[in-house]
């Protein structure tokens, strides 16, 4: 099967989010909290998938399946359709507060083509804001110029057993910390410079589908994103693959936090 092009697929993210953003309208407005939160199944990454994830992916898949595209999504995990072009996407990324109502809940994709993104958009539902690049885009300084841990403001994911020693050693040295749950829209965050930093700080949570959008957004805003344990991204379609991730405004603050966790 011939591969599309990438300009044939130029139009793809924005369908994708517009049917998504579709969704989890109707789902919000005519679904009580109990019914969103229902567990349907376990989804591809082996986490609950709830009603409300089905709901904001199933039209998502629709648009991916007209396109003849392959697709890594998290909760109906891999579609092969042997195509050169995959988009990974994270249908609805904060799935705990969009179900409960608190207004930070994402979605991001990424066209990934023979291994390399090209594009990447993320949709911040409530707020209704979109950050979309391409990867032959110039770029765009939007990051802040904070280089060290030591007075950064920095958004974590929350404290688990793990994570307690790194969490707290972060949150000593920064300061400002949040916890939004929602790792894509704290990357976005971090791209806008609204926020220093975001990371895992030490713990194995962060999929392909939570970082391959962020990757490119924040690179081209003057940011980087890294592991902990310095792994590169790779799009292997097994969503069993954990990175720690951080995303930061620079290869100095990253370091920095890296160096913090790693000492914990």
């Amino acid at each position: 099967m011939s591969a599309p092009s990438v300009t044939g697929l130029d139009a793809l993210l924005r369908e994708s989010l517009a049917a998504a953003r579709a969704a989890f309208v109707r789902a919000m407005t005519t679904l009580s909290r109990d019914q969103r939160g229902a567990v349907v199944g376990i989804g591809g990454d082996g986490t609950p998938t709830h009603r409300f994830d089905v709901l904001v992916e199933a039209p998502v898949l629709d648009v991916l399946e007209r396109a003849r595209v392959n697709v890594l999504s998290e909760e109906v995990g891999w579609i092969d359709r042997g195509s050169a072009c995959t988009v990974v996407i994270d249908p609805l990324d904060g799935t705990a507060n969009a179900v409960a109502g608190v207004p930070l809940s994402s979605f991001s994709a990424a066209l990934v083509r023979d291994g390399v993104v090209v594009e990447a958009l993320a949709h911040w539902f409530e707020g209704d804001r979109t950050w979309h690049v391409r990867a032959d885009d110039a770029q765009r300084l939007g990051v802040t110029a904070r280089r060290s841990l030591r007075g950064a403001s920095v958004s974590m994911l929350r404290p688990r057993p793990e994570t307690s020693r790194a969490w707290n050693a972060v949150a000593q040295q920064a300061d400002r910390v949040r916890v939004l749950g929602t790792s894509v829209l704290e990357a976005c965050l971090v791209v806008d410079g609204a926020i220093d930093a975001f990371c895992d700080p030490g713990g194995e949570v962060h999929r392909i589908v939570d970082l391959a959008a962020a990757d490119l957004l924040v690179r081209k805003a003057g940011g980087c994103l890294r592991d902990v344990r310095g792994r590169p991204l790779n799009f292997e379609p097994d969503l069993r693959q954990r990175w720690s991730g951080i995303v930061a405004s620079s290869a100095q603050l990253a370091d920095d936090i890296a160096t913090v966790v790693s000492a914990a």
